[in-house]
């Protein structure tokens, strides 16, 4: 399965999970989300949540053409209105910068600048589900853009 497959298998996946749910969920400050993001990048996030400023999120993710990096973003939530949808969701944008490690036959350091926007829901008091997309460009060892995204699902503790 190809990753735009497994975007629009992600993207009705949710839209089933938030149908199924009819509690609200709301997460408190301070809670600290841990999970995971499948796509181009795919890794482990942990989600730090602010209700009254920026969120922080970090990254450590691979990429499927031997790329390992940090990516970390400070983001700005707002809530979505969305009609029948009981569920809170929110928008997010935020800045960030990433730090990564080449193997393109002898390993080579990156480093970037990032930003990300998406969208999350809360599926239950302590679930989040998350699809973003994060344009990138690399500052050192080689200066070009690139994109990368993902599909991801946080635990809340």
């Amino acid at each position: 399965m190809n990753s735009s497959s497994r975007a629009i298998l992600g993207a009705l996946l949710i839209g089933l999970c938030v149908g199924a749910l009819p509690a609200q969920a709301q997460r408190t400050p301070g809670a600290a989300g841990l999970g995971v993001q499948a796509g181009e990048p795919s890794g482990v996030t942990l989600k730090i949540y602010n209700a009254d400023g920026p969120s922080y999120d970090v990254l450590a993710a691979w990429s499927f053409d031997d790329f390992l990096f940090l990516n970390a973003h400070a983001l700005f939530e707002r809530p979505l209105a969305i009609e029948n949808v009981e569920q809170p969701v929110h928008w997010f944008v935020g800045p960030g910068a990433y730090v990564g490690i080449y193997d393109d036959g002898g390993s080579e350091a990156g480093l970037g600048i990032s930003g990300t926007v998406g969208l999350d829901i809360l599926l239950a008091e302590q679930f989040e589900v998350y699809i973003q997309a994060t344009p990138r460009f690399e500052l050192v060892r080689e200066t070009e853009p690139d994109i990368g995204g993902g599909l991801g699902l946080r635990y809340y503790f």
